[in-house]
């Protein structure tokens, strides 16, 4: 089957616009394709996910690790025609690496990942501004590393007939082929706001979005190229066994029988940044996932042990979800009584008494967390190394893990309690305190991959299964 992995040159070059086209012209085909994600991005895999129909995979060996990157790409890539890697950033770009290591690339950069893996590299190179210095910057981007295989490059915002003669000109020295060629009329432009894309399922004219992907996939690539190019199958099959004797996450975790624990998982257009394999992981440890939306729902979803609230826009939702007066009202008595809740980021600002949107509108939320979430014109934004201060839903005091930041809210008033102490990753300087832990709250901006620190996910049920337990006893 077909593995490649996209990259771009620099941030911006049209690397998600390209993979989205890939994918669209092989699921017309009829092909079972499977993608991932470099990186720890929520809203790219829900554009591939709207095309493919099959969750789309983080591979992010900050957030978890180099063996669980090997595991869950291996594990995932069986029983499917055609797999596509979407990278992050520009191709070497990542965390700078000790002064010692003689890597080229940046660690968690998709030059990483593509080693890690032994994926062929298509990169995308954008036009718009140059003519022959595009030979400089395939030569250098396909000889830094020796140690990375390239299968050609992608032209993109080629401006006419010309440019492309040009351009064709340039490269003819290389042994590299040009595998695409995107003009500029086939710019697509995907809305964006301040996090990014506008996520796939607030879109109304995905159908369209798609079918026109779709059309660029079947006309921009040269595909008698493209498939027998990348027609092997990935390596690396032999090493998942290893990998998965080496990881806890791999194997069937032993657990007590007993009635799956309902998790009632808030997900609609205002909360849904998940990672599939947190999802995954609750599911292999006996949870049964049930979701409901806080915009529209009346009630909690009935026998529900635990709250799971993710991240996403309930800044942009916050008139709806501060009209929905019942599922706010469920929320606070259910957290009161003692239910086990985690809320990561966007989930963390709904339990807060009140949030005040960009246009200084100050809209009342759920009221679990005496503090108000400001949207702030500044971005936070990066991987923390996070130290637990005390006991919460998830972790021990003094037990460490690694998440990641990326918020434009503020909160009013910080913790009298808070969960972590964080620290740049990588840069770690003054640590900052940060995240609550009240009644049977873990509410937090750090971002967590169960991956990672695979207990998390167990010492959440554990407490979910110690509260229902409870419930039938009192």
């Amino acid at each position: 089957n077909m593995a490649l992995i996209i990259a771009g040159e620099r941030s911006g070059v049209g690397k998600t616009t390209v993979t989205l086209a890939l994918l669209a012209f092989l699921c017309q085909k009829g092909r079972r394709v499977q993608s991932f994600k470099v990186g720890p991005d929520y809203i790219d895999p829900m554009f591939h996910r709207a095309i493919t129909g099959r969750p789309s995979r983080n591979l992010d060996p900050i957030l978890t690790s180099e063996a669980y990157v090997r595991d869950c790409f291996f594990r995932h890539s069986q029983g499917v025609d055609a797999v596509l890697v979407e990278g992050v950033m520009g191709l070497f770009d990542g965390v700078p690496q000790p002064q010692d290591t003689v890597a080229s690339y940046q660690f968690a950069s998709t030059a990483h990942i593509a080693r890690l893996l032994e994926l062929p590299i298509l990169l995308v190179i954008d036009c718009s501004r140059l003519s022959g210095s595009v030979a400089a910057i395939a030569h250098g981007y396909c000889s830094l590393d020796p140690s990375l295989k390239f299968a050609g490059v992608v032209l993109n915002r080629v401006a006419s007939d010309r440019h492309l003669d040009l351009l064709q000109a340039a490269l003819t020295p290389f042994p590299l082929p040009i595998l695409g060629v995107l003009r500029r009329q086939d710019a697509i432009a995907i809305p964006d706001r301040h996090l990014g894309l506008v996520p796939s399922e607030e879109l109304d004219n995905l159908p369209d979005l798609l079918a026109r992907l779709a059309e660029i996939g079947q006309t921009c690539f040269d595909w008698e190229q493209l498939l027998p190019l990348t027609n092997t199958p990935p390596s690396g099959l032999s090493q998942l066994e290893d990998s998965l004797i080496m990881l806890p996450f791999g194997s069937s975790t032993p657990h007590t029988p007993h009635p799956p624990i309902k998790l009632a998982i808030a997900w609609d257009r205002a909360f849904n940044f998940y990672y599939q394999d947190n999802l995954d992981r609750l599911e292999q440890l006996g949870a049964e996932l049930v979701f409901w939306s806080p915009l529209t729902a009346e009630a909690l979803p009935t026998g529900v042990q635990g709250l799971y609230f993710g991240g996403g826009f309930p800044e942009v939702f916050a008139w709806e979800l501060a009209a929905n007066l019942p599922a706010r009202q469920a929320v606070r008595t259910a957290i009161a009584s003692g239910m086990p809740t985690y809320a990561e980021c966007g989930g963390l600002m709904y339990l807060c008494k009140e949030l005040v949107d960009f246009a200084d509108n100050t809209h009342s939320m759920a009221g679990i967390l005496p503090t108000t979430a400001i949207m702030a014109k500044n971005l936070t934004l990066g991987y923390r190394q996070g130290t637990a201060l005390r006991d919460s839903l998830l972790l021990k005091a003094g037990e460490m893990v690694v998440g990641h930041e990326f918020h434009r809210s503020q909160l009013r008033e910080l913790s009298p309690s808070p969960l972590f102490n964080l620290r740049n990753y990588a840069f770690p300087g003054a640590a900052t305190p940060e995240g609550w832990r009240m009644l049977q709250v873990h509410a937090s901006y750090l971002h967590l991959h169960f991956g990672g620190f695979p207990k998390m996910s167990a010492n959440f049920l554990h407490k979910c299964l110690a509260f229902s337990v409870g419930d039938q006893l009192s």
